[in-house]
Parts: C-alpha cells; structure tokens; sequence
C-alpha cells in the first residue's frame, strides 16, 4: 500500500492533492492529468486549479462541511483510475525555440557540461536535440520549469548566485531547465540564450506555455539570434500535439 497520492487542505484556499514526496515524470503526469479531470468534473464549487511539479491545487470557498464534501470527490476521482500511466492532456504545444548556447550570451555552458561530464560540443548537442516538458509555472509570469533531461544532468546548483541574467535565458540545474522571464539573480546555471518571451503583455496570448506543453532548443549562431533577438516570439515555431 501507498501513501501516496495525499489529500491536505491548504489554509482557507482549498485542497491539494499531491502524488510524490519528490520530482518524478510519472508523479508530474498524474498531476497534469488529475487536473484536466477535475476541470472536467465542472464542479461549481471550484474557483480555480493549478499544479506544481508533482501537485494539483483545488481552490473553492473553504468551510468544514466544504472541505469534507471535496475531500470525498476528489477521493472518489482518485479511484477512477492510475494516474501516474494516464494520458498527458490534450491540448499541448510543440515548440522548437532558437538557442544561442555558450558564448558572451551564456557563459557557464562549459561549467555545466563539465558538471554533466560531458565536453561542450556534446553538451550542446545533447541540449539541443532534448525534448522536455513543461512540469509547471512558476517563480514569474509564464514561467517555465522544464524536464527531465538525463540523469547525469542532475547537476546541483551552484553555491553562489549569478547576480542577474537576462529575460529568455535558458538556464539548468537538477535535471531541469527554465527560461528566465525577467532580468533575475540565480544559482542556476547559464548556458543557453534564447529571444523567446514568456510573458508578453498586451498580447491575446501573454502565457504562451502552458503545463504538459513539449520544447526543443535548437542551436542556432550567434548572427541568426541577433537577427530574432527584437521578436518576442523568438523565432519559435509551434506545432500541434494530438
């Protein structure tokens, strides 16, 4: 017998259902997948969901009867069926986002490659041809965290902090990689730049990403980023997935 997945209230938010103590692709597919459930569910009571890297978050209008009530059909869902081999939901993008990797733009690729055991040239090739998902959003608007790579990309952060990179860095640690939003401190390694834009207000898309969708980071030169470098969306190209 499990202990897992868990059903704990969260102040007067709602409930979260949680499916792993720790970041794991099957426990980050059962949240995607428990969340499009619930959403389909339509249950008046529930204001909003979300989820993190191996949660799903319930919001309603807390009281004793309300939790009780949600707490027996979130249950009662659960049971339907193994969520950690469910289906990821439809509705996900493919995007192949341009990437500067290494240079003046991104100068801890050989760091990191070293960290990996990897040498630079294998490191990009290795990054550049990854297919990673989005596990959730977080930290900025539109943010992404993504994985997994390979195991012996399970390098630690550093000990210091970066003081700022820029907004579209693509930066890795613990086997997972984020584009940066915003101008930002980190202990994340630098080793890519990209010119995609993960927040653009104003726009009728501002998050373009969304949990479950898929990326790959293409090397492109240093003149093909400077030509995009002005375009929020990149030079990204989107596809479909069924």
């Amino acid at each position: 017998m499990t202990d897992w997945p868990r059903i704990r209230s969260v102040g007067l938010s709602g409930l979260l259902v949680t499916f792993a103590e720790k970041m794991s692709e099957p426990a980050n597919r059962a949240a995607l997948a428990f969340r499009a459930a619930v959403e389909e569910q339509d249950w008046p009571e529930v204001s909003e969901t979300s989820t993190s890297l191996v949660s799903t978050f319930v919001q309603f209008e807390v009281s004793q009867e309300a939790i009780t009530t949600m707490t027996d059909r979130l249950r009662g869902l659960l049971e339907t069926r193994e969520w950690f081999a469910e289906a990821l939901p439809a509705g996900r993008s493919l995007w192949h986002v341009p990437t500067v990797y290494g240079t003046d733009l991104a100068p801890q690729l050989e760091e990191a490659a070293e960290a990996a055991g990897l040498d630079p040239d294998a490191a990009i090739a290795e990054l550049s041809q990854a297919r990673v998902r989005v596990l959730t959003i977080g930290f900025a608007p539109g943010q992404p965290y993504m994985g997994e790579l390979p195991p012996h990309w399970d390098i630690p952060r550093q000990q210091g902090l970066t003081k700022s990179v820029p907004p579209g860095s693509l930066v890795v640690a613990i086997r997972q990689l984020i584009i940066f939003t915003n101008a930002s401190p980190t202990g994340w390694r630098h080793i890519g730049q990209t010119a995609f834009r993960t927040f653009r207000p104003g726009s009728d898309m501002p998050f373009p990403l969304s949990p479950g969708d898929e990326l790959i980071f293409p090397s492109i030169p240093r003149q093909e980023f400077d030509r995009i470098a002005d375009d929020p969306t990149g030079g990204a190209e989107r596809e479909a997935l069924a």
